[in-house]
């Protein structure tokens, strides 16, 4: 069975198509400023070579085109015609209250998909023009799937993800904590649970997941089940992110708001697009950037790791009281998996829970899984690349074969 996954933005669309017989990416890509003049379609292969082609596209459906196109014809062609694809495996960030496990994709499916736009304005509405455009161009046909990144969060506790705020409003409009990157830290969980031999049985387990990128989110995992985790009602809580403040007192929003005479939506904008590192260091939401500045010293930009850092370290502390005590802490995602001083740094100031690290092990791991802490550490501590489409897949793969 082949399956191709896909995860689709506002202007990109990257898909893998993935052999589930020894689950190898066969090839994979990324259509990138869809809808946008300067179109970009980068396509890979398992052997290493790759292809670049510039082509404007209109809208996803013809994005999905040219994935077609990629997969089919060419140097890079990997099969002969679009039937050898089974199914089609979609990432949706957001599942609200009504999703709590990955479905396969049906017209009310799609419709609920897209009233929960507003939890996730930036991702949801291309995932549902992803979804229709992959069922235009490959038929009704050809089975799809959605996984969503907030159904791993569905087994947190309402202590957990209740916020203080008048009860009418969960009933009214379902506000709560859903959390997000659900996907990938299932995937870190799993094989965390695998490398401390409890994947059979995670009973007694304790682990937190750091998924640190431009979007970060750390997650507390008891006996292999979520029970709380950073991000809140949508990706913007938490710590600070590569544009997102990230939790603060919401005294701060209204403050601004009527010291500039914001809008809403001008605010949302704000803390959404204009914060977190970017809006700290000046600089760019992009840490590769922020760290050549601070090495530089620049002030903002070693304020803003400082901050960084130490906001994360918060909330491992805080998870390592809501677990009573800590197995694992695991690192993922391209911050994590790449950024070693921010690793050394983080894990420097965990002395208390018995963490210690091999810091000339560390500096060398750049997206490999790694242990990294030392053989007498209480807790250890893993580099763990993340893989989500895997996730997607495998989850693809059991629903259409349920069905059958």
């Amino acid at each position: 069975m082949k399956i191709l996954v896909i995860n689709a933005g506002s202007s990109s669309l990257k898909y893998q198509l993935i052999d589930m017989a020894d689950e190898s990416v066969i090839a994979k890509g990324n259509c990138e400023r869809i809808g946008i003049e300067g179109g970009i379609v980068t396509h890979k292969l398992a052997d290493g070579r790759s292809f670049v082609k510039e082509q404007n596209m209109t809208n996803h459906t013809e994005a999905f085109m040219l994935v077609k196109d990629a997969l089919t014809t060419g140097e890079g062609k990997v099969i002969n015609e679009l039937s050898e694809v089974s199914a089609i495996g979609h990432r949706v960030v957001q599942g609200g209250a009504i999703f709590s496990k990955s479905v396969l994709v049906d017209e009310k499916v799609i419709e609920d998909i897209d009233s929960l736009s507003t939890l996730a304005p930036l991702h949801n509405p291309a995932h549902v023009q992803g979804i229709r455009a992959a069922v235009s161009v490959f038929g009704e046909k050809v089975p799809q799937a959605v996984v969503f990144d907030t159904s791993f969060h569905a087994t947190m506790p309402e202590e957990a993800y209740m916020f203080a705020i008048p009860y009418e409003f969960y009933e009214k409009y379902k506000v709560r904590r859903y959390g997000a990157h659900g996907t990938s830290h299932r995937y870190v969980t799993g094989r965390c649970l695998e490398l401390l031999g409890k994947a059979d049985d995670p009973t007694g387990t304790k682990i937190i997941n750091c998924h640190l990128g431009n979007g970060s989110s750390l997650t507390a995992v008891k006996d292999g089940k979520v029970i709380d985790t950073s991000m809140g009602l949508t990706p913007l809580g938490g710590f600070m992110m590569g544009t997102r403040s990230g939790s603060l007192d919401p005294s701060v929003v209204t403050f601004i708001a009527e010291k500039e005479n914001m809008t809403p939506s001008e605010m949302d904008t704000m803390l959404n697009k204009k914060s977190g590192l970017l809006g700290v260091s000046g600089i760019s939401s992009d840490d590769r950037d922020v760290t050549a500045a601070a090495k530089e010293g620049d002030e903002r930009a070693i304020l803003t790791h400082k901050m960084l850092r130490y906001q994360i370290k918060k909330f491992i502390g805080a998870y390592a009281a809501a677990l009573d005590g800590v197995d694992a802490i695991t690192f993922t995602a391209g911050i994590g998996e790449n950024q070693t001083s921010h690793r050394a740094e983080i894990c420097k100031g965990l002395g208390y829970l018995g963490v210690k690290i091999d810091e000339e092990l560390n500096a060398t791991i750049h997206g490999t899984e790694a242990l990294i802490s030392t053989p007498d550490s209480k807790v250890k501590v893993y580099v763990i690349p993340t893989n989500e489409e895997l996730v997607i897949a495998r989850d693809t793969k059991a629903l259409v074969e349920a069905a059958n």
